[in-house]
């Protein structure tokens, strides 16, 4: 459905659960939480979806660039924050419910929920960015992506990290989080240097993924899991410049936690690209839109 349609049929079915306010969409959960939602609609349209599911923390307008590529190409493109982070957070997040969990089996699924009733017949594709592909075993509504994208994600257990890494997730997950966060109600990101601050409930399950040996299997044991459920094709990209990415880390999250899907790897350098700082969160940024064409290929 076309962007003028699907603001027709909108207005016309006068639907409490979805509201449109120029390319802004508030998506309503099960539980009644208000999703704010990016809708990027192609001007010559080529039948393709693609939803981005972000890293933890990382505001969904860091997508925008990377999102506005693919409409441009002709893909329907939707980012969206979780609850708690950047335009869906609350005023106040001391005291607020959040977790992984629920980013996994109740925000990302009111997303593909919209997907599926609004766009019955695209073809559908998803690029998840760090804990945005590990929440995928939470939501059946996972089953409806013809093919995945993972950037920069791992089984993140701190075993497998390398030795700077490690000693940062140790004092970061080990002492400063739980500390803080029974101080201040939430969790301020900057000790560790990614994203946004969190809602003590996401940190808490952040804490589980680095700390606890089975990682995000941990976190499926406490949600219904849908992992094994998917079988599809997957690109895992990595960065060679990423420090938080091991070999160890991505292997163990497809062989233990994914291991019905096809992986096929592939390493970026920063010099396919201009040369500058990939890490863990630059890939999406303008600056490295020469590699967007990984992505398009894959999905095409």
């Amino acid at each position: 459905m076309e962007f003028s349609s699907f603001f027709k049929y909108f207005w016309k079915q006068n639907l409490h659960r979805f509201s449109l306010m120029n390319n802004t969409i508030t998506i309503h959960t099960k539980d009644q939480y208000p999703i704010i939602a990016t809708l990027f609609e192609p001007e010559n349209a080529n039948g393709k979806l693609l939803l981005v599911n972000s890293a933890t923390g990382v505001k969904q307008q860091t997508y925008y660039s990377f999102a506005q590529h693919f409409a441009d190409l002709g893909f329907v493109v939707i980012t969206y924050d979780y609850r708690g982070v950047a335009l869906s957070k609350p005023d106040q997040l001391k005291g607020f419910k959040a977790s992984m969990r629920t980013w996994g089996n109740t925000d990302y699924k009111a997303v593909t929920d919209f997907i599926e009733e609004y766009y019955p017949h695209h073809r559908k594709f998803l690029i998840g960015h760090s804990v945005g592909a590990l929440i995928l075993g939470m939501n059946k509504g996972s089953e409806i992506f013809e093919k995945f994208c993972f950037v920069a994600t791992q089984n993140t257990y701190f075993g497998h990290l390398s030795p700077r890494i490690k000693m940062l997730g140790l004092l970061g997950f080990g002492l400063y989080q739980p500390v803080l966060t029974r101080v201040k109600g939430y969790f301020k990101t900057y000790f560790v240097n990614l994203g946004e601050s969190l809602p003590k409930g996401v940190s808490d399950d952040w804490r589980t993924l680095i700390m606890n040996r089975k990682s995000v299997n941990r976190l499926l044991e406490k949600t219904e899991n849908f992992s094994k459920n998917l079988h599809q094709e997957v690109l895992y990209l990595n960065m060679q410049d990423d420090d938080w990415i091991t070999e160890t880390g991505m292997k163990l999250l497809m062989n233990e936690t994914y291991v019905n899907m096809k992986p096929i790897y592939r390493t970026v350098y920063p010099h396919e690209s201009n040369g500058e700082e990939i890490g863990h969160i630059n890939f999406f940024r303008a600056k490295h839109s020469k590699l967007w064409s990984i992505v398009f290929d894959w999905f095409s």
